[in-house]
């Protein structure tokens, strides 16, 4: 005999009831659950592809200068004009027309040859601008430029179509292993000068659309980024090796243009998250245009009344910065004022031939002007056109006088860089001419290791920047990377046709 409870209705009812919830509950349950495994696999599949971009550490540590900060010469409170990603690629090609082409950057020159950075020599890097009436570089053209500049297919097809040969291209890639391979732990180059040699290597990087998250170079360019920007933030956007230096202003130059540069590249243009990079670029480029002298150039240590009143090869450096400066987008005070009157001072150093002088209009030091004609130039193209006065007359006196030899005391490589972007942005018959003149000499004298050999066989070159000749470590860089900058200039500029490209 079994004994069975009978449950009541509302018993059963409520039992029923209990089921029915907590099917429910377990469903519910059970599709949270594949919801948040399907979102963590996506998450482990999207890290997987995406290279991330580490934060950068600035320093708030005491200034590198013993000289007490100028603070008026420096924002402090940065005001930002942040601009939206782009999907554009960077970098500009100059051409002397309003095509969409463009790219930079660029530089060089200088006075007596002498072993000492910045004594009176300097090398450079410049830009083509378009001023929208069919002259002048292809700044306007951004986008297009830097997408040319990006893609490899690309850049063979301007590199070819411009008077160079694939093996420009695999000397450059060689040069930028070889500078990856010398690079120092913090980010640096060199042990001297080595905030100058860090901006020029990044330049050649740059030049060839290296960013952040290049497969390749990627660290090598982001590690020489967080060097100039901890610089930068240290020194309330000072940039120099030596601030006791009188000279360091020819590093700031460079460094503010390579920074500037990868701020439009590698923020602007791919959307790269670097930490503080636009701080450094608006402090640094402030400072260079507050600290201009009075009468229109740039002077040793910043000296806005002295009476030498600078001279041609800073004055180079600053308004190809300045150049950079503007294609960031951000908001620099005064800027137009600024590059006039730079722009002004080269035209009053002009002599009659179209040569240009060092800090007066005079050859200088047994110079023959061809060096400061390059650079004077290439102010004027990168800012203006190609058909100014003083860039035509410039041009004119090249063809005619400059010689480049490499195993001789012909070998400026400081005035030949000057003159491979001004020559490509003013295109025609002596593009063509200087083509010629100087391609194979650059590519027929490359190590095997990406680096380039010493110049002058034997001979003292006769150069407003001989610091690049010599056996030491220092030179051999600076050679290397101003020899990689001449040999992009082939994608990075258009010769002026005049033709849409």
């Amino acid at each position: 005999m079994s004994l069975h409870a009978q449950l009541s209705p509302e018993a059963q009812a409520r039992l029923a009831a209990q089921k029915r919830t907590s099917t429910i509950t377990s469903l519910i349950i059970a599709l949270l659950l594949m919801v948040l495994v399907g979102v963590i696999l996506m998450i482990i599949a999207m890290a997987s592809n995406v290279k991330a971009i580490p934060q950068i550490i600035s320093y708030n540590g005491s200034p590198e200068s013993d000289d007490p900060l100028q603070q008026k010469k420096v924002q402090t409170q940065i005001e930002r004009k942040p601009a939206a990603p782009s999907s554009s690629m960077s970098k500009v090609i100059a051409a002397n027309t309003t095509s969409p082409t463009a790219i930079p950057v660029p530089e060089i020159d200088v006075p007596e040859p002498s072993t000492d950075f910045g004594d009176g020599n300097d090398f450079g890097d410049g830009w083509g601008d378009g001023d929208g009436a069919g002259a002048g570089g292809g700044f306007g053209n951004i986008p297009t430029a830097m997408k040319k500049r990006c893609s490899k297919a690309d850049r063979l097809q301007r590199l070819t179509s411009n008077g160079g040969i694939e093996k420009c291209e695999d000397a450059v890639v060689e040069s930028l292993r070889w500078l990856k391979e010398t690079q120092n732990k913090d980010g640096s180059w060199c042990s001297q000068h080595t905030v100058g040699m860090t901006g020029l290597a990044l330049l050649a990087y740059l030049g060839h659309c290296e960013t952040a998250q290049s497969e390749e170079f990627g660290e090598t360019v982001l590690s020489a980024m967080t060097f100039l920007i901890d610089k930068a933030m240290k020194n309330n956007g000072k940039l120099g090796t030596d601030f006791k230096d009188n000279h360091w202003c020819y590093e700031h130059g460079i460094a503010v243009y390579a920074l500037a540069e990868g701020y439009t590249l590698c923020v602007k243009s791919f959307g790269e998250n670097i930490n503080q990079l636009e701080d450094a670029v608006m402090a640094s480029g402030q400072f260079m245009i507050n600290s201009q002298h009075k009468g229109g150039g740039w002077d040793y240590a910043y000296s806005e009344d002295s009476a030498r009143g600078g001279d041609v090869s800073i004055v180079g450096w600053h308004l190809q910065a300045l150049k950079a400066c503007k294609f960031t987008g951000l908001d620099f005070k005064n800027l137009t004022k600024c590059y006039k009157k730079g722009l002004d001072y080269v035209e009053r150093m002009q002599m009659a031939s179209g040569a240009i002088g060092y800090a007066s209009p005079n050859l200088h030091a047994g110079s023959d002007g061809t060096t400061l004609a390059a650079v004077g130039a290439l102010c004027h193209q990168i800012w203006k056109t190609s058909a100014t006065k003083v860039a035509r007359k410039a041009v004119r006196y090249m063809d005619k006088e400059m010689k480049f030899d490499w195993n001789t005391e012909d070998a400026d490589l400081y005035g030949h860089y000057y003159a491979v972007q001004c020559m490509i942005n003013n295109g025609g018959p002596e593009w063509e001419r200087y083509n010629k003149l100087f391609r194979d000499q650059v590519l027929d004298n490359q190590n095997k290791d990406g680096s380039y050999k010493d110049v002058g066989g034997g001979a003292k070159v006769k150069a407003v920047a001989g610091s690049f000749a010599g056996a030491s470590a220092f030179s051999k860089h600076y050679r290397t990377c101003l020899a990689t900058l001449m040999l992009e200039s082939y994608y990075r500029f258009l010769p002026a046709t005049g033709a849409k490209q």
